[in-house]
């Protein structure tokens, strides 16, 4: 029984890391956002240069990831009270991600070290097995109605409507379409799935061979 529960503790140590981490992947890659201005058209619609853009989501990002930039101040657009406070939630849910990645990133060292010294890969096969097939129910759900999974996430992890930016009132809103996030949504359960594919092939191997 206590055996069970470990290999229970370990596997969510693991897959939440591997979520975890992703998620942190994709929020600061700011490549990302940098193909979007392009591929969106996004100087186009809000009238300012790509560098400009650029600059704005950098201070966005700072003020989301480090506790001592104190407020957000955007160069080029004005922010609502509403606005803010709904930046300000985002970045709670930065920091809790941050934490899980690294409680997780320490449990999953210690349980793969656990498996390894007692050789026991092929507990991790069936699960990495399953687990593949998680990211594609979600990439399927994206292709077919990300407008329902974009409502759905925010009031999951929001308890008000400070996320419906109102554009007169918060233009950043123009400068953050919802298929720059649609393309965030992607990648980082792309990242999950290379992820557990990894896994999947790595311990089958050490299982069996």
């Amino acid at each position: 029984m206590k055996e069970k529960v470990l290999h229970f503790i370990g596997l969510s140590c693991l897959f939440l890391f591997i979520l975890s981490f992703s998620i942190a992947l994709t929020i600061n890659l700011t490549p990302l956002y940098s193909f979007n201005i392009d591929y969106l058209g996004i100087s186009e619609n809000v009238g300012l240069s790509k560098a400009t853009l650029m600059e704005n989501y950098r201070v966005l990002l700072n003020y989301l990831n480090f506790p001592w930039v104190a407020e957000l101040n955007f160069p080029n657009f004005p922010s609502s009270e509403s606005g803010l406070f709904h930046f300000y939630e985002v970045r709670r849910l930065f920091t809790l991600d941050y934490v899980i990645a690294f409680v997780t990133a320490i449990g999953s060292f210690f349980y793969i070290r656990y498996i390894k010294k007692n050789q026991l890969f092929w507990k991790l096969v069936r699960p990495f097995q399953v687990g593949i097939g998680v990211p594609f129910v979600v990439l399927f759900m994206i292709a077919v109605s990300f407008d329902q999974l974009f409502v759905a996430f925010h009031k999951l992890f929001f308890n008000n409507d400070a996320w419906l930016f109102n554009p007169s009132t918060d233009p950043i809103i123009l400068a953050l379409p919802e298929t720059f996030f649609m393309h965030c949504f992607i990648l980082a359960f792309v990242l999950i799935e290379i992820q557990i594919v990894f896994g999947y092939f790595y311990t089958k191997k050490k299982a069996f061979n």
